[in-house]
This record gives C-alpha cells, structure tokens and sequence, in this order.
C-alpha cells in the first residue's frame, strides 16, 4: 500500500512539473495559431491526473459495493437467512475486488503512458 502511494505521488509530481513548465513559455505567434477544429491529445500530465483519478473512482465504487454486500448480508443474517446472508457478502466482495482491479489496471496504464510521455521530452 505504502508503495502505490509513493508512486502514485511520484506521478503526481512530474504531472504538476510538467504543467509548469508548459505555462512558462513563450507567447506563441498569432500566424501559426491552430484552428479549434484539430484537437490536440492528452498531455502527459493530464494523463497521470485521469490515472490517478480512475484509482480512486475504482476503489470509492469497490469500497460502495463491499459496504452494500456487507449490510444486505447482515440483514439476511438477521432475518434468519444465513445462506442468503453469505451469498450478498460473497457477491459484494466480487464486486468490490472487480471495480477495484478495474480501476487500477486503467489507472496505471495512464499513468504509464503519462510518464513515458514525461521521460521521452528532452529535459
């Protein structure tokens, strides 16, 4: 856990790095301006932010589904309906490790391609 989040710091902080010094340059020419119609990609730190963003949104809908499977569970249980009862906390244990890895996988492959991004400008 520790690690993900030094990493995910890490991220972050070439992300904002890289914000910065995009702002910083010079006023570009008036001739040479790009028409709003062609849209321009991601930057390389708006691809680390919306990693780091699908990581949480994963593990916030993870930690919704495991909290629903355990209340509906102990209100089975409660009623009297110990089968019932394990099988809403089984299944609220598969929906919160499935949004979790889903949020993380897609997480990590922005981040990735972020700070490939980052690493591949000339400094």
């Amino acid at each position: 856990m520790r690690s993900r989040v030094g990493i995910l710091s890490l991220a972050l902080a070439f992300g904002v790095s890289e914000y910065g010094q995009s702002q910083s340059g010079a006023t570009p020419n008036q001739g040479t301006s790009q028409s709003p119609a062609q849209n321009q990609g991601r930057s390389a730190g708006g691809d680390i932010g919306s990693g780091s963003g699908d990581i949480g949104k994963g593990a916030g809908k993870g930690a919704g589904d495991l909290a629903k499977g355990t209340g509906k569970g102990a209100g089975d249980l409660a009623t009297l309906h110990p089968v019932g009862g394990a099988e809403e906390v089984g299944k609220g244990v598969g929906s919160a490790g499935k949004n979790v890895g889903v949020g993380t996988a897609k997480g990590t492959g922005k981040i990735v391609k972020g700070t490939g991004r980052l690493l591949k400008k000339p400094f």
